[in-house]
């Protein structure tokens, strides 16, 4: 259940049994907006259950069999570079597809918040407006562990090494691996490439309907745990080989995706009360991105099987 801080929202979600609401969708029916109203609040929470129900119960989300022995830390060092090429794959190819939502927004607004994302990817720094130190190490301000997770790219500063690609780059060099050995389409096994290309169809897609669906379904796949459960195995792996692989490119990403759940609710409720939805694409259309997810992380599980057997 969303947290709401407002003590006066908490009392008129009880009143009228909205319990479960986001605090920017309870101040808009307090506030009588229009296209808001009770009975179609509602109507909300049905269609939320039915996608607690029949989106966000997908496998991928609840049972990921690859990340969950990943945690494990057991990996060997061929598993670990196979996993950081496929990683690589999906996040160079996914600013196609980040690429075009952004060309297929049908708002303004909507442009704006995809090129967020886009700009964020290939380097633009979060600006969080606070003031940086005169004596600060220029590459610090580059360095994920560092960077911002909140805020806008409006004033924020490019680094060509605050690229996300470009972290990835430095834990691959940790593996005997270069930039001709990562990102590119030539380097994907047909899972992965699956998955790219289903981003691209449906994540990506011309249809404001679907995309949003697809989006809800990747953010709640993101905020499910799974980025933890690469860092807990990567860290086990460090220590029980005495290697130095950097982390900060997953520890980001994990503290990120932290905060979108909240605003992935907030936009999918806007959303409801702001347009038509058909509820039943909008399920199908979800889970049909998360059945591209589950080929990725299926593709990477049966790599690495056949990798153990090979060694």
């Amino acid at each position: 259940m969303i947290a709401v801080a407002d003590s006066k929202l908490e009392r008129y979600a009880e009143e009228h049994r909205l319990s479960g609401l986001t605090a920017p969708t309870l101040e808009a029916l307090a506030t009588n907006r229009t296209g808001y109203s009770v009975d179609k609040a509602q109507r909300f929470l049905a269609f939320q259950r039915r996608i607690d129900t029949e989106m966000l119960r997908h496998r991928i989300i609840t049972d990921n069999r690859y990340t969950a022995w990943f945690s494990q830390g057991e990996q060997t060092f061929e598993q670990v570079r196979a996993f950081i090429v496929q990683f690589s794959v999906f996040s160079n190819q996914f600013l196609v597809a980040q690429l075009q939502k952004m060309i297929n927004a049908d708002s303004l607004e909507g442009m704006r918040a995809s090129k967020e994302i886009l700009a964020n990817e290939i380097g633009v720094v979060f600006n969080a407006g606070r003031k940086r130190s005169a004596t600060r190490d220029p590459d610090h301000e580059v360095d994920p562990e560092l960077v911002s997770t909140e805020g806008t790219v409006e004033g924020g500063i490019f680094h060509f090494r605050a690229a996300h690609f470009e972290w990835l780059l430095r834990i691959a060099g940790e593996l005997g691996l270069g930039f001709q050995d990562l990102g590119g389409r030539r380097h994907g096994t047909p899972a992965t490439l699956h998955f790219c290309d289903e981003l691209i169809r449906l994540y990506g897609n011309e249809n404001y309907a679907i995309t949003q669906a697809a989006s809800y379904a990747v953010e709640n796949w993101a905020a499910a745990g799974f980025w933890q459960e690469l860092i807990d195995g990567l860290v086990r792996y460090n220590a029980r080989t005495g290697s130095n692989l950097p982390l900060a490119f997953f520890t980001w990403h994990n503290r990120l995706e932290a905060q979108h759940a909240q605003h992935t609710q907030e936009e999918l409720e806007e959303l409801y009360f702001t347009r038509d939805i058909d509820e039943d694409d909008f399920i199908r259309y979800g889970n049909e991105m998360l059945d591209g997810v589950a080929v990725f992380w299926d593709g990477l599980d049966e790599q690495r099987r056949a990798l153990a057997k090979a060694a």
